[in-house]
């Protein structure tokens, strides 16, 4: 608090990696918006931060999660349109681009179609597996539910989107195979 101007440094460690989930969730439009004013929210809300949490990113996605969710009209067009056309506009890379169409080109119309079905908690608990590479810790974090919570959010998740894959669970993560086999 005495020191605002360090609160740059969460900025330059976290901005990149929460503007590539931004952008996956609500598009290109929105992406840059929402990063900001999560940092805006986090900077002017710093004093309510948990300082025995170790990492901040875990809250800093918890805000733009509840930002996304202000936005959740624009996200169910995005996925809409994904479905109609089988195009998803955000790809890391070239080789990322090709391998995610050979690999998942007939299943993305089911895939956006499926998400778009999923409540929002639920939707929100698989992306952040998905999609930010989360730990069920870190999903709980952020959105500050129960890690049991989170647990049955990303089981219901998980078997809805197996019956609109036709038995395919494209969800799947090291952590969530290790817990699956326990």
């Amino acid at each position: 608090m005495a020191e605002p101007e360090i609160f740059s440094e969460l900025f330059d460690r976290h901005a990149a990696e929460l503007h590539r989930y931004v952008l996956r969730r609500l598009g290109d439009g929105l992406a840059d918006d929402i990063v900001g004013e999560t940092f805006l929210i986090a900077f002017r809300q710093r004093h309510r931060y948990d300082t025995e949490q170790r990492h901040a990113r875990p809250w800093l996605y918890g805000i733009a999660a509840n930002l996304i969710g202000k936005h959740r009209r624009t996200e169910l067009r995005a996925y809409r349109a994904l479905a109609r056309t089988g195009v998803d506009p955000v790809t890391e890379s070239h080789a990322d681009a090709v391998e995610g169409q050979v690999v998942a080109e007939g299943m993305r119309g089911s895939l956006a179609t499926a998400l778009r079905k999923l409540n929002e908690g639920d939707r929100h608990v698989l992306l952040l597996i998905a999609w930010a590479d989360f730990s069920y810790q870190e999903v709980a974090t952020a959105l500050g539910i129960p890690l049991g919570t989170v647990r049955s959010r990303l089981n219901r998740a998980r078997k809805k989107m197996r019956v609109a894959l036709g038995g395919i669970n494209p969800t799947l993560t090291s952590e969530s195979e290790e817990n699956d086999r326990a």
